[in-house]
């Protein structure tokens, strides 16, 4: 029988039936990418004195997030830092628009910016070490130019002079 997939379901209606028992079931779902310093924030119509509970999973190991939750008038309901994984809940107490902010950070990040002011640093001393021998290379060179001229100039008058052109 072509077109049917599984308890009787067309093919065609199995995706539709799943969404419908989703919507039905009120949960909500969203995927977003964060890297590892950003900051996102969304803002959610919250009836009054409702408990909500938030899921996170960050997609990049090691990355921990800090959550803030303002009411409508800028009241910051929740401000606190989650590991890895984390579940955050808090109720409204005014009914409106929940600004709902996630922070990323990472110990990883803050390890790779000690490094890399680490290698910056010493890359920094190796430039104006090389910096400074090129200064006194070319002030070498310099010098020899000018002690060989004066040389040259004063061979070739004495040659002059001893060949009587002079």
């Amino acid at each position: 029988m072509a077109g049917v997939v599984g308890r009787g379901l067309p093919a065609i209606g199995r995706p539709a039936f799943l969404l419908l028992v989703m919507c039905a079931a009120g949960t909500q779902g969203l995927y977003f990418h964060i890297g590892e310093t950003e900051k996102r924030c969304f803002i959610e119509e919250i009836p009054d004195e409702t408990m909500q509970k938030k899921v996170f999973l960050p997609s990049t190991p090691g990355l921990g997030m800090h959550v803030e939750v303002k009411d409508p008038n800028g009241k910051v309901v929740l401000s606190q830092q989650y590991g890895s994984e984390g579940c955050f809940t808090f109720t409204s107490h005014t009914p409106g628009e929940h600004q709902i902010c996630l922070h990323s950070n990472s110990t990883r990040m803050a390890l790779f910016a000690g490094g890399k002011l680490y290698r910056e640093e010493r890359f920094r001393l190796t430039s104006e070490s090389t910096n400074q021998r090129v200064l006194w290379w070319s002030i070498a060179q310099t010098v020899i130019l000018i002690l060989t001229g004066i040389w040259q100039m004063r061979h070739l008058k004495s040659f002059f002079e001893a060949k009587k052109l002079v």
